[in-house]
């Protein structure tokens, strides 16, 4: 990653189904728009570290054109809240953990994720235990939330 290229790092709890779907949504659009970016996702649990996204995920995804290629789950890593400009939560619950993990110094760069959409909903919801329906609720949350956030991404000082 070039220092001077902006970062984002996309976080749920097991790292399978949000934070992989805003990565690779995030990715597409960045890359669509002409932005460099650096874009990754992880979890606040290591349960999966290794495993890729979830299937159910990667099909509602692809279904909208956007590439999981490459993924592979991940813990957050103490050296994430130095290495990324921005780290963003999907829900309350991964917030708290993020922000009780990270140094004084980094907590300003941590925030729920659905602060940059304009949507009524303040979390995205898991969608791991339910239907179709879930995975597709997500992806419209992150669609939206991802393109206001590009927009903030292109403003960062570089």
């Amino acid at each position: 990653m070039n220092p001077r290229t902006p970062s984002v790092l996309f976080v749920c709890l097991g790292n399978l189904c949000r934070s992989p779907t805003a990565h690779a949504v995030f990715h597409t659009m960045a890359f669509e728009q002409g932005v460099d970016v650096f874009v990754d996702s992880a979890g606040t649990a290591g349960y999966h570290k290794g495993s890729s996204p979830d299937q159910r995920s990667v099909d509602a995804g692809q279904a909208r054109g956007y590439s999981f290629k490459g993924q592979r789950s991940r813990p957050v890593l103490m050296d994430d809240f130095e290495r990324f400009d921005l780290v963003l939560a999907m829900d309350s619950k991964n917030l708290r953990d993020l922000l009780a993990m990270c140094p004084p110094e980094y907590q300003h760069k941590v925030s729920l994720f659905l602060e940059y959409a304009d949507h009524d909903e303040s979390e995205v919801p898991d969608p791991y235990y339910g239907g179709r329906q879930g995975f597709e609720l997500v992806l419209d949350l992150i669609e939206q939330g991802c393109a206001v956030l590009l927009r903030k991404v292109k403003q960062l000082p570089c």
